[in-house]
């Protein structure tokens, strides 16, 4: 066994986090090696100043790192697994997929006042369309900003730009340390979380024998079932941060059940539906879901929504 594995991540206070999470992990499994963070920037760290529907690649905060696994650069990378894409380079695997935290949104409103109690036509920021349709399908008459940056750019924003509130994930704050900040967390019923939210994905090379058993010890089989139920249904509908696409999925008991929603950008259509099944048909029930869906019109939404996402 190797004495050193090197851990690439994201610059980010929360990307780093996560790393460390993982190392603290590791390193009390594994005392005889060293597990070195190594950060490197991604096209999305570089590109603060465009909506990301606009950039229009996938990948935006995992490719570099991908890219330094292949190149021996790093042995392993942390991702949050919302940001993974669904097709990964074939040499690579997504070795663990570790237990999830709650992965949904939460409002920040600095005067207290949860979603239903904003005043008409509050100002809310958010970088996500997804969270956008959702906000604007449950409440139209709110004015939506786009933001970008870290948990604290975004929170920032709230001052500067003059905001009612801001609406981010759960897991994101929480985990540094920032849940004193949240208003209310956002109910599933108004606003599905993107796929794979608030869990933690460590990527390697298939090649790699001894690090992907090392890694199963971070592995939780309930949170990768739900997420592999959650990337099918996204992959077979070919969605990015482009288009509104929301999942969740629950493994309890040996069975999975995933809801699914497709929205047109300005939140007045909205497609959601649901499936179960056994969770060994995870993937299964994942493609089933979005076949459904778009029977129901869901590809009419998506061809809009990508159509408008790059005017």
């Amino acid at each position: 066994m190797s004495r050193e594995i090197v851990v690439g991540t994201r610059q980010s206070m929360l990307a780093l986090w996560q790393a460390r999470w993982v190392v603290e992990r590791l390193g009390g499994l594994y005392p005889g090696v060293r597990f070195p963070i190594k950060t490197i920037r991604t096209q999305g760290d570089k590109i603060l100043d465009v909506a990301l529907a606009k950039i229009g690649d996938k990948g935006l905060f995992t490719k570099e790192l991908e890219q330094a696994i292949l190149q021996g650069e790093v042995r392993m990378a942390v991702h949050s697994m919302k940001d993974l894409p669904t097709a990964i380079p074939s040499e690579l695997t997504l070795a663990a997929i570790c237990e999830r935290e709650w992965p949904g949104d939460v409002l920040v409103c600095p005067s207290g006042l949860t979603l239903d109690k904003l005043p008409l036509g509050a100002r809310v920021g958010t970088s996500s369309l997804r969270r956008a349709a959702q906000l604007l399908h449950y409440r139209p008459d709110l004015q939506i900003v786009s933001i970008r940056g870290n948990v604290n750019t975004r929170l920032s924003k709230i001052e500067e730009q003059r905001l009612d509130a801001v609406v981010l994930a759960y897991a994101g704050i929480a985990r540094l340390g920032l849940a004193d900040r949240i208003t209310e967390r956002i109910p599933f019923e108004i606003c599905l979380p993107a796929v794979g939210q608030g869990s933690i994905g460590v990527e390697a090379k298939k090649s790699d024998e001894a690090l992907l058993s090392m890694l199963q010890v971070i592995e939780h089989e309930p949170t990768r079932v739900a997420i592999t139920a959650e990337r099918a249904f996204l992959q077979r509908l070919e969605g990015g941060c482009q288009v509104p696409i929301a999942a969740y999925a629950e493994c309890e008991d040996g069975l999975v059940r995933l809801s699914g929603l497709v929205a047109s950008p300005d939140g007045r259509e909205v497609i959601r539906h649901s499936a179960e099944g056994l969770s060994a048909d995870a993937q299964r029930i994942g493609i089933a879901l979005a076949e459904s869906m778009l029977k129901m019109g869901a590809g009419r939404l998506l061809r809009a929504a990508s159509r408008e996402a790059f005017k």
